[in-house]
């Protein structure tokens, strides 16, 4: 290999990734929020699902956009992990869609004749249309020509080493020698993070002679698996969801890299009886585009029927500390048959919701911005612990519970409901607390801030789990907290009629003390209805317990 030769190869890889890049780039731009909506919709059905996976895959030639891009949508709720699995199932099969333009269209036409005048025509559109859809048009369709370009380049190069590098000697039929080439397929679509510049370099080395053809379907294995590292880097130090969806992309990789390797013989037997009644040419590259989609359809073939036990395994891995908190620690449905210990398992989880309901709400009015994803993640915690109880307390009414106990039961739904409202109005007061203009009168600022103070002492005394706690303390410190906000509503209508303040301002800050004083009432209330359901429901147990020794 001279120089001459050794640059042809590194200047058409360099064509090809360039283009690529405009490529996907362009079309996801002009695409936009449709792109995004698309993927949103296109997963009611396991089919609709991986024939969207497939045919946005192979429109933006980049299976991590899809990738990241259901990630989103899991985190945000849009779409479960089960259909997200599916879309990479879906992205594997598009990915071999590079592999077929390479075999079709890069080997067997006048590249030149269709790239150059694409090259010039998107790039007119690209200056012409400067952050306009069709300027990303333009973007995308100079990318098809430097993509188109690329190939060409790697087609004369590997032409060229064909003649003079033969690795016939190195790939034998043995399976460490196969492996070797797995390997390196591998190796380069690591070290350019690319599978699809990985397959055009093994189709056009495998057309060139350079590669034997059993040889080069190794390397196409090896490329398939390699794209699994690009997930993989992707989700270090991400989400659980990111992580479960860059795991089930590497157990769909790995397990389908496997099975093309084992059927490997098997595959390339039937592959020239199956070009025959395709309106194909039988070269090598045509043959390794064949083999890659055909290995790929049947790993989803394979691994689609045990879908929901993967979704099941992958839900119990990468558990974030939100994740473990929102699982309910005492409600388990071993208990409903038997009134007393459901009752009291009910008590203690609405106990973690009130904690949870507390921190939410020092944090918000201590916080002085806006609301921090902490504080989201809580109210994600707090909702999913109190749906669990509502299911719990329907479940345990639905049994044959005593009718001490069913008088009793509405309350924990009211406690829930308080909680569940101190949870909201710490997320607004969280949110207006990054929006209000801060108080510049010195004396007015330290109403503010004494009016904070009452109103987390409150809080901490709302706590009913604490060491001497009363209801009545808790109710005096309700009361200082109405009459501090009596005080600082006066005082801000005063500042406001000075001109102290702005209407705006005045507006805002009294709306602002109304939400902080909201969530001391709801936190005394919640822990005033805990504390009587704790007691009644064991008062009540003790005499459902009564009548039923009398009745034996």
């Amino acid at each position: 290999m001279n120089f001459h030769m050794l640059s042809g190869l590194l200047g058409g890889l360099g064509l090809f990734l360039l283009g690529m890049r405009l490529m996907t780039d362009g079309l996801r731009l002009a695409a936009g929020n449709a792109l995004r909506t698309i993927i949103a919709r296109s997963t009611s059905t396991v089919l609709r699902g991986l024939l969207s996976g497939a045919l946005i895959t192979a429109l933006v030639h980049a299976s991590s956009a899809l990738v990241v891009a259901s990630i989103g949508f899991v985190n945000a709720g849009l779409m479960t992990l089960s259909q997200a699995i599916i879309l990479v199932y879906g992205s594997n099969i598009g990915t071999t869609m590079t592999a077929w333009l390479v075999a079709m269209i890069g080997l067997d036409v006048d590249i030149k004749a269709l790239a150059l005048p694409m090259l010039g025509i998107g790039m007119v559109m690209r200056v012409a249309g400067s952050g306009k859809r069709y300027g990303a048009v333009g973007e995308a369709l100079a990318g098809f020509g430097l993509f188109f370009l690329g190939i060409d380049q790697l087609k004369f190069a590997f032409a060229g080493l064909g003649n003079s590098i033969h690795l016939d000697a190195v790939a034998g039929n043995g399976m460490w020698e196969m492996l070797l080439f797995v390997g390196m397929g591998f190796l380069l679509t690591f070290l350019m993070q690319s599978s699809s510049a990985a397959l055009a370099l093994t189709l056009t080395a495998a057309s060139g002679g350079v590669i034997p053809l059993e040889a080069a379907a190794a390397m196409v294995i090896g490329a398939n698996v390699g794209t699994t590292s690009t997930a993989a880097i992707a989700a270090l130090g991400a989400t659980s969801n990111a992580k479960r969806v860059a795991a089930a992309h590497v157990v769909f990789n790995l397990i389908t890299g496997l099975v093309a390797f084992l059927l490997l013989p098997v595959l390339f037997a039937h592959l020239d009886v199956l070009l025959r009644h395709l309106p194909v040419h039988s070269d090598p590259a045509t043959l390794l585009a064949l083999y890659h989609t055909m290995f790929n359809v049947v790993g989803v073939l394979l691994l689609l029927p045990f879908n929901r036990r993967l979704v099941r395994m992958l839900g119990g891995l990468f558990r974030s500390h939100e994740e473990d908190e929102a699982r309910p620690r005492y409600l388990d449905k071993n208990v409903v048959s038997t009134p007393v210990m459901a009752m009291h398992a009910l008590a203690m989880e609405l106990a973690r919701v009130g904690a949870i309901a507390r921190r939410m709400a020092r944090g918000a009015i201590s916080s002085e911005g806006g609301a921090s994803a902490k504080l989201l993640d809580d109210k994600t915690v707090l909702d999913t612990l109190v749906d669990a109880a509502t299911e719990f307390s329907t479940a345990t009414q639905r049994g044959n519970l005593p009718p001490e106990l069913d008088a009793v039961l509405p309350t924990a739904l009211r406690v829930s409901g308080y909680y569940t409202i101190m949870a909201e109005l710490a997320v607004e007061v969280a949110k207006v607390q990054s929006e209000i203009e801060a108080v510049a009168d010195p004396e007015l600022a330290a109403e503010v801030a004494r009016f904070k103070r009452t109103a987390v002492k409150l809080v901490a005394l709302a706590d009913h789990e604490a060491q001497g706690f009363s209801v009545a303390v808790c109710g005096q410190g309700l009361a200082e907290l109405v009459a501090a906000y009596g005080h600082l509503k006066g005082a801000l209508l005063r500042a406001g009629t000075r001109g102290v303040l702005s209407p705006r301002q005045m507006v805002h800050h009294l709306e602002q003390s109304s939400n902080i004083r909201r969530i001391g009432e709801e936190a005394e209330k919640g822990a005033r209805y805990l504390a009587g359901f704790t007691s009644q429901a064991g008062a009540s147990a003790v005499e459902a317990a009564k009548g039923a020794a009398v009745a034996a």
